[in-house]
């Protein structure tokens, strides 16, 4: 999402994040730079909370006007998108990525409205539940990979599975009552020698907490993992029957827009493989 660097001094390094009105990845697609104070946000109302705190880069310093955050630099760090590549998630890791999220989906006695995120949101909301299922969207599947654009036909004619990843999208839109992350995935998740941190909380927003747990099950599927881990998210997390439904229907559309959408992801297998996603991806969003 932004301009990311590693400024190297003769005494330290730090990691400087500008925000910038484009998603950096992306130059064609327009994003809030606001979101570097929603970013700033997070970090300031997390470190009340020692798990949280541990868990995550200390901001040092930002300039809001530049809309720039100065981060600790946590070493030779690198995300868990190996999983992707038939790497299994450890289970010491997976507990902890899981307490990460229950600790955060505490109750806050306040939290500032800069959580709303609306601007995020909307931007979120379009590459999520809207753009990938559109009729003629622009998006050249067979350019990532060859049949794609047929097998996601059967997906985005499904009335009743398009009505219910439409519901999802208000539901997300809506404001709730918890503080989630609102981008947790491998990305998102760094392996460091003090353990599993993590990071790009600018999609954070105050909603459903289902949203977070589903995008996490999500890729768990997309990375292939074992049945029983994927379970066990649900267990260990505690969620109720209708926290665990919903976070299952989110995992259903995370799954779906990371294989038709735009942002796509370094998949090693083929056109079978995403077919069953897609498969999957309905069932699960369908499940009552």
């Amino acid at each position: 999402m932004n301009l990311t660097l590693r400024l190297t001094t003769d005494t330290r390094s730090l990691i400087l994040k500008q925000a910038r009105p484009w998603v950096e990845k992306y130059p064609q697609i327009p994003a809030p730079d606001s979101r570097a104070l929603v970013e700033t946000a997070f970090y300031e109302t997390t470190t009340k909370r020692t798990p949280l705190r541990d868990a995550m880069p200390k901001l040092l310093a930002s300039d809001p006007d530049a809309r720039v955050l100065i981060l600790e630099d946590l070493g030779e760090a690198r995300d868990f998108t190996s999983l992707y590549s038939g790497e299994r998630l450890a289970d010491i890791d997976l507990e902890a990525l899981v307490s990460y999220l229950a600790v955060l989906h505490q109750p806050w006695n306040e939290l500032p409205r800069i959580f709303t995120n609306r601007d995020m949101r909307a931007l979120n909301h379009e590459h999520i539940f809207r753009l990938p299922i559109a009729p003629n969207n622009g998006i050249d599947l067979d350019a990532f990979t060859p049949g794609l654009q047929a097998t996601s036909e059967p997906v985005k004619s499904d009335s009743a599975y398009v009505e219910r990843v439409t519901e999802l999208g208000k539901l997300y839109l809506s404001d709730g009552e918890t503080l989630v992350h609102g981008d947790y995935f491998p990305g998102s998740w760094l392996r460091t020698a003090d353990g599993v941190h993590v990071i790009d909380p600018e999609f954070c927003f105050i909603g459903a907490a289902a949203f977070d747990v589903g995008v996490m099950l999500g890729h768990l599927y997309l990375a292939n993992q074992p049945e029983e881990l994927i379970e066990r998210v649900i267990s260990s997390y505690r969620a109720d029957a209708s926290t665990a439904t919903l976070a299952r229907q989110f995992a259903g559309v995370e799954i779906m827009r990371r294989l038709i959408g735009v942002a796509q992801l370094p998949l090693g297998y083929g056109i079978e493989r995403k077919c069953e996603l897609l498969e999957l991806s309905r069932k699960l969003v369908l499940a009552a």
